[in-house]
């Protein structure tokens, strides 16, 4: 957290080697995120190049009064929001994936993981947008409850219902497939 306030003191005082050290440390969590929001590579990628973008445009009035990673997640989800609110069909949008480049030389190890990602993202696909919101949130983009709940502009508790009731159906979602 002090190295991110330092980058970001850096930043703004015009320092490109600080932002590009933000956006390597912070890219791929992000690009995670927009991804499991969002289910297609393609806008993810646009979400996250967006909210860097909007974050080179306000350095100057950029206050870090927190966690920049949850600052740039809570950015991410806004955006991936507004994209799922913008499209017209939005289970045609949610169907329709890119594949997922995997890095094991062993194809039967390729052949699992591939299997075992297309399983997770169909499962996360069946539960509420708000639940799996707080769900990644929560995971991969490290975020506490109460900042999940101050985004998301519920209670604490509600926020914490949505992350068990995702998780458990999740679980269930996921136990089912395996016993088929």
């Amino acid at each position: 957290m002090l190295e991110d306030r330092l980058l970001v003191w850096k930043f703004r005082h015009g320092s490109k080697d600080a932002f590009c050290r933000i956006y390597e440390k912070y890219r791929d969590d992000l690009l995670k995120l927009a991804i499991s929001l969002l289910n297609e590579a393609d806008i993810a990628e646009d979400v996250v190049h967006d909210v860097f973008t909007s974050f080179i445009h306000n350095s100057r009035q950029f206050q870090l009064t927190g966690s920049l990673r949850a600052y740039l997640a809570t950015c991410v989800s806004n955006l991936a929001r507004d994209k799922i609110r913008s499209r017209t069909r939005q289970a045609q949008a949610l169907d329709s994936m890119n594949p997922v480049t995997l890095c094991s030389d062993n194809p039967a190890q390729n052949l699992i993981e591939s299997e075992e990602l297309i399983q997770l993202r169909q499962a996360l696909n069946q539960i509420p947008y708000e639940q799996r919101e707080t769900v990644m949130l929560h995971l991969k983009g490290g975020m506490k409850f109460r900042e999940i709940a101050r985004l998301q502009g519920v209670s604490l508790s509600t926020t914490h219902g949505r992350y068990c009731y995702g998780m458990d159906k999740l679980r269930s979602l996921l136990n089912s497939e395996v016993e088929k």
